[in-house]
């Protein structure tokens, strides 16, 4: 059985579109038994997201709330030419990055190029993870997308947000399921996140494991299934 310790993909009310305090997700994160909770909020590009001042405070926040370790992250954009939508002097006030396409400020440029465009941000040495790599309005190689993961020292995230939302993750199962198969060849670690944007779907990952398990994935390769696992593969991309 996949059992996860840590939700590195959330939203709080600094995102725009999201509806929890820091202190809610955080009791919600205990009270589903998780020991570490990634705050993510979205970066520039997204419409209502925080300045990217917002990312230069988080040294304010206590780093332990409810009983779980809080790690400080941001979701940032991939934007065409493969361009980051966060500044640097701001990626180092993280503890992490993960970078994901977003139809609001990005436009498919067919599979070639996104992939492309997406490889470059994931070169970034904050960048440990890959958010929602698994929708057809903008399609990705997976093949080239796996072994550049596998280089670089970065995680492919299942999420677990795509699997309430098929109608709108166009080829979301089919593309995961190519995903996994190669990541399991190729030995690529891959993050299971909730992408909460409320705290009541802080550390819901079920449907999401419920997937891993029907495809027989080796837990062994999910960075957020031990907390040492999540700590090393932050500070140096592997497991």
């Amino acid at each position: 059985m996949i059992r996860l310790i840590a939700d590195l993909h959330t939203h709080t009310l600094a995102s725009g579109h999201a509806y929890g305090t820091i202190r809610e997700q955080a009791q919600a994160a205990a009270e589903a038994g998780l020991s570490m909770l990634g705050l993510t909020e979205h970066a520039p590009g997204v419409p209502g997201t925080a300045h990217p001042l917002y990312f230069n405070n988080l040294f304010t926040i206590p780093r332990t709330l409810y009983g779980v370790e809080l790690l400080h992250g941001s979701e940032i954009n991939v934007l065409s030419g493969g361009e980051l939508s966060l500044e640097q002097k701001w990626m180092k006030k993280l503890d992490y990055g993960i970078v994901g396409i977003h139809r609001v400020c990005y436009t498919d440029e067919g599979i070639v190029k996104n992939t492309d465009n997406l490889i470059k941000c994931m070169a970034d040495p904050k960048v440990r993870f890959v958010s929602h790599p698994d929708d057809n309005h903008t399609p990705l190689d997976y093949p080239a997308l796996v072994s550049a993961a596998v280089e670089l020292g970065v995680a492919l995230e299942v999420n677990n947000s795509s699997f309430l939302k098929l109608d709108k993750r166009l080829g979301c199962l089919d593309n995961y399921r190519a995903m996994l198969s190669l990541c399991m060849e190729l030995r690529c670690p891959i993050v299971v996140d909730s992408d909460a944007h409320d705290p009541s779907r802080v550390g819901k990952f079920e449907e999401a494991v419920k997937f891993l398990e029907e495809v027989g994935f080796d837990p062994s390769f999910i960075v957020n299934a031990e907390e040492e696992r999540v700590r090393r593969f932050i500070d140096t991309g592997k497991l």
